[in-house]
């Protein structure tokens, strides 16, 4: 038995080593497993926050938290083990917004059909990517627009924080007003924002996590939600059902209702958020080769295109690589061993499903409002010294929230940078890709206006 034991021992790291490529990239399975763990604790918010989001598009929130991790783990499993990169991947914050406050509710559809706009944008997503334009049509577009489009989001994003969180209300004078923050909902999420942020200035591992379940505990104590009544309304051995959203997409509805004033807005919001954030990624984890190139992009990029149509099929959104995968990247992690390790971390989270239901959105909205704060990092990248940059930049960041629409405040950008370049001469400066994207948002808001 101990010859057999220490063969095992002696097989098993082989195994990883060739599977990973750890050796290949300085890392090792402990490393890995390490960075794995530290990453579920900064994105496993997601598993509360999306159900959230989406349950007000109308899905119902058990089959949604289901369709959440079931995706996430798909997803992560082929990064993990074909593409092998170290991230996780899963519904975007940001995309679950725009599939509820945008297609949803802003343009009235049902959920089933925004299902079906997004499974066929992650078709459309998926030729590009396999055919090499994905790549091309993004290194068309300036980098201020890019920039600026992660700006809006994160602005956006933050809105909805202080919406849910019943910090900002509509107000009949000025439209929007400040609510009652001295009241209970506005002062739990008050409460959460301080703890969220103290814990994540202080580098705590899982800060997002902790200030849910705090506020969570808090809001029970003072009475504002209600306390479970059981052990049953924690945690559960039978795995929650995803037969409400499952196979749910309306493709016909999505085609019916117009290419262009879904299906093409989904593409390109999903196009430029993955892709840029991979390339971040891997920079860090030191994957780029000697001549530039990322090995395994096209496999990564495939793997996401896949991931967003069987999203699509579980009944969640569209997904994107979260940008919470630097911290397991600064722990270490350099392979889908990484990944593989958040996956199963994911998988297990399905037995907590009854928590989703007691959780109250004023625990989720500090987050919110967080991750929004965290992406104006990318403000620093804008080029405010050519005023034909700065108009498209400002208009693509401001129409976000103010119109409660990602699509329409790209929509602005795009436009503006085109014409303004047209305009003063600049044109050598305007890819063909610029022309496509524009010409095709004039004919979107033509479609949406007749």
């Amino acid at each position: 038995m101990q010859v057999k034991q220490k063969k095992l021992n002696t097989l098993e790291p082989t195994i990883l080593d060739k599977l990973f490529k750890l050796s290949e990239r300085n890392t090792s399975a402990k490393t890995e497993i390490l960075a794995g763990i530290t990453t579920f604790m900064t994105v496993s918010y997601i598993i509360f926050v999306n159900p959230l989001i989406l349950s007000e598009a109308g899905i119902p929130k058990e089959a949604a938290l289901a369709a959440t991790i079931y995706s996430t783990v798909f997803c992560t499993l082929l990064m993990a083990l074909w593409a092998n990169f170290p991230v996780v991947v899963g519904p975007g914050m940001g995309l679950n917004a725009f599939f509820t406050y945008t297609v949803v509710i802003g343009q009235g559809l049902s959920w089933q059909t925004g299902l079906g706009a997004v499974f066929i944008s992650g078709v459309c997503f998926f030729i590009l990517s396999v055919t090499g334009i994905r790549e091309k049509l993004v290194n068309g577009v300036p980098n201020t627009l890019k920039s600026a489009m992660g700006v809006g989001i994160g602005i956006f994003i933050a809105f909805i924080g202080f919406k849910n969180a019943g910090i900002i209300v509509a107000n009949e004078s000025n439209f929007v007003g400040l609510g009652n923050i001295t009241s209970g909902g506005p002062l739990l999420a008050v409460v959460g924002l301080i703890i969220a942020a103290v814990l994540m200035a202080l580098r705590v591992r899982g800060a997002l996590i902790i200030s849910i379940f705090a506020i969570a505990i808090i809001s029970m104590a003072t009475g504002f939600s209600a306390v479970p009544t059981s052990i049953h309304n924690v945690a559960s051995l039978s795995i929650p059902s995803i037969s409400d959203t499952f196979m749910q997409m309306d493709l016909k509805g999505a085609i019916a209702y117009g290419i262009f004033s879904v299906i093409f807005s989904f593409t390109i919001v999903e196009l430029f958020d993955s892709l840029a954030t991979l390339i971040s990624l891997s920079k860090k984890a030191n994957l780029v080769d000697k001549n530039g190139k990322i090995p395994n992009l096209n496999r990564a990029l495939t793997a996401d295109a896949i991931g967003t149509m069987v999203s699509a099929i579980f009944g969640s959104t569209a997904l994107n690589t979260y940008v919470e995968n630097a911290t397991g990247i600064a722990e270490g992690g350099r392979t889908g061993l990484k990944a593989l390790v958040v996956a199963v971390l994911f998988a297990l989270g399905l037995f907590f499903a009854p928590l989703v239901n007691i959780i109250p959105s004023v625990a989720t909205a500090p987050i919110l409002i967080l991750i929004g704060s965290l992406m104006l990092s990318e403000i620093k990248n804008i080029d405010f010294e050519d005023f034909t940059n700065v108009v498209p930049a400002f208009l693509t960041i401001i129409m976000m929230p103010l119109t409660y629409s990602i699509a329409e405040g790209m929509a602005f950008g795009f436009i503006s940078y085109t014409l303004l370049k047209l305009v003063t001469g600049k044109y050598k400066e305007v890819h063909w890709i610029m022309y496509f994207v524009s010409i095709a948002f004039i004919i979107n808001f033509i479609m949406l206006n007749n």
